[in-house]
């Protein structure tokens, strides 16, 4: 199958977004919460799928949560603890560019946990997405595929590109020569995790623009029945008097400040 150009992707695009808002006015309305958990390998193109959801959305109300290393305060707590302030208040969107799942993927495959504490988040895992959708938090969880060519294809043009440098690490770089250590760690956590309350979807990413589609109308159509009508167009007063212009001068340099 052909890459989607960027043209038909667009047009694709647009109309979901507007039901995109189209659910966060219903999620306003009704109080309702949602909690959307993107995971996959590095380079899957989780950040442009986030940003294809957050952009026609209130920032106010869609948050992106994309937590770093944890410090040494945070070490110490309940491991699900970091995450729990993130969590998506009455009408809010929060969506996890990685989440919680960082314990059974590179902490895990990086020796950063051991097997002890990956055997015991695995146990607790849906135990503590079940009390989030007993809470009443719509919950959905992503896992974003891409095959070794492809990903190793996107690293060497984040090498090259220095606008996308910044997103390559040493644990990128040393993640490359583990490819089958992920796919071991990514099926062991999917067999623990996958369940009724909250199951993984598992979207074809190779060709971003596509996955992208796919995934956000995935969301869409697993969400209730998410019609609000949209507000009464604003209707101006008119303005007493004609409209005023403003008029620019030219400004002049400033002037140094003096020596000293």
């Amino acid at each position: 199958m052909k890459p989607l150009k960027r043209k038909a992707y667009e047009a694709l695009l647009e109309p979901m977004q507007v039901e995109l808002a189209g659910a966060a006015r219903w999620l306003k309305a009704s109080g309702r919460r949602l909690l959307v958990v993107f995971e996959g390998r590095d380079t899957a193109g989780k950040g442009g799928a986030i940003a294809a959801i957050a952009q026609p959305l209130n920032p106010r109300q869609c948050r992106i949560v994309a937590l770093p290393k944890p410090s040494d305060q945070e070490a110490g707590q309940w491991y699900f603890q970091r995450y729990a302030p993130h969590l998506p208040a009455a009408g809010e969107i929060a969506l996890f560019d990685r989440s919680w799942y960082n314990r059974a993927g590179v902490e895990r495959v990086m020796g950063f946990a051991d097997e002890a504490q990956v055997q015991a988040f695995l146990h607790q895992a849906p135990a503590f997405e079940r009390l989030l959708a007993d809470d009443g938090i719509l919950l959905f969880k992503y896992w974003l595929c891409c095959d070794q060519a492809e990903q190793e294809q996107r690293f060497a043009e984040r090498l090259e590109n220095p606008i996308k440098r910044w997103k390559l690490s040493p644990i990128d770089m040393e993640a490359r020569a583990r490819y089958a250590d992920y796919t071991r760690a990514r099926e062991a956590m999917l067999q623990a995790t996958h369940t009724a309350h909250a199951p993984w979807t598992l979207v074809d990413f190779n060709d971003q623009r596509r996955g992208r589609l796919t995934l956000i109308r995935d969301l869409l159509d697993r969400l209730p029945d998410t019609r609000v009508d949209p507000p009464a167009p604003l209707a101006f007063p008119p303005l007493p008097g004609r409209p005023k212009k403003e008029r620019y001068g030219v400004l002049a340099p400033i002037p140094p400040y003096p020596a000293g």
